[in-house]
């Protein structure tokens, strides 16, 4: 007979950031991937089989990523969604910096709930690149931990750096 399990059910409110960029879609991705490379798991890799310092590791990342952020993943929906029909752009990533989700982990592992974050880019009717994301103070503020929260806060930061540099104000956006 199996025991009973404790559980909670911790309800919270997210904000959905949708960002109409203006800008084409295929430019728009291509900007974003130059300004958010992809996660170089390689280096990770080799400090780890080195028998490396967390210091090399916060090295590494300051390096892969020059503007804080960087892809771990990267999901094409239409190859998945085409046969249905559907003709719409869109690309799913997971994006972040594993020495920033340290810092909240250390204080609570579900901060891994929402690190990396998960975004989405789709083009619009016009084809023109939709940035869609939760906003990560909201979600990090949801642990209810003002550390966390305050990590949260400057990933609204980033993001919007990581934007502008793409060449689209969004401040106001994740007010």
């Amino acid at each position: 007979m199996a025991s009973p399990v404790e559980f909670s059910i911790v309800p919270h409110t997210m904000n959905r950031i949708d960002i109409a960029t203006g800008v084409e879609f295929d430019q728009f991705i291509a900007a974003f991937e130059k300004a958010a490379p992809d996660f170089d798991r390689d280096s990770v890799r080799q400090i780890v089989e080195r028998g490396g310092t967390w210091d090399d590791v916060l090295a590494a990342a300051a390096i892969n990523a020059p503007n804080d952020l960087m892809v771990y993943a990267k999901i094409d929906g239409l190859p998945l969604l085409g046969l249905a029909g559907h003709t719409t752009k869109t690309v799913e990533y997971l994006l972040g910096n594993h020495t920033i989700a340290e810092t909240m982990f250390r204080h609570d592992p579900k901060a891994l709930l929402y690190a990396p974050l998960r975004l989405l880019i789709y083009a619009d009717a016009d084809g023109n690149a939709v940035f869609s994301m939760d906003q990560p103070s909201a979600a990090f503020g949801s642990l209810g931990i003002a550390d966390v929260t305050k990590v949260g806060e400057s990933l609204d930061r980033k993001v919007v750096n990581l934007l502008r540099i793409i060449g689209v104000e969004a401040n106001q956006a994740f007010g």
